[in-house]
């Protein structure tokens, strides 16, 4: 944990989220620290080093209007078409920004904590989704978002959840 100079306590916080199906579904990792502890490091990293299909940029509420925690969105697909493109930057990034201020708005992220921390959020934007499913990705982005932070604050799953699950393995991807 890092003391901020106001007091507030945090932790590196991990997260993931999943929600929705097909082209709109939206898979969400997240990693929140101390914006002058490794965290901070990682995210200046990515920031700096973007890569053929790759381009971190930071989440905004509206242009000129970046959120709490400062965000960085890293695309987990590379940039497939101009749709792919404007879908990752537009509805994605939208509903990764209105999950992150829900987050804050809740209290799962609290304000003093916004304030000094950074936010990764690696996010999967399927190339063969087009603007027909971009208010479903954006909910999807929304809701994977608010679930990974939650389940950061909180440690979730724990060891002993994930050894009790009885599931199975599989994802949207494969199934066994």
């Amino acid at each position: 944990m890092t003391m901020f100079g106001n007091g507030a306590l945090i932790s590196t916080q991990i997260g993931e989220g999943f929600e929705g199906g097909g082209v709109s579904a939206a898979h969400v990792n997240t990693v929140l620290g101390d914006r002058n502890g490794p965290i901070g490091a990682a995210w200046t990293q990515a920031l700096a080093t973007p890569t053929q299909g790759h381009a971190p940029f930071v989440v905004v509420a509206r242009p000129g209007l970046p959120v709490k925690p400062f965000t960085l969105f890293v695309n987990k697909s590379a940039l497939a078409s101009e749709d792919h493109a404007n879908l990752t930057w537009g509805a994605a990034q939208a509903g990764v920004a209105a999950g992150v201020l829900e987050a804050v708005h809740l209290g799962v992220i609290p304000p003093e904590i916004a304030d000094h921390a950074v936010l990764v959020v690696a996010v999967w934007v399927d190339p063969g989704a087009s603007a027909v499913h971009q208010d479903a990705i954006f909910a999807n982005n929304r809701v994977a978002t608010g679930v990974a932070l939650s389940a950061g604050a909180t440690g979730r799953p724990t060891a002993a959840e994930v050894l009790a699950d009885q599931g199975g393995f599989w994802n949207p991807f494969y199934q066994p």
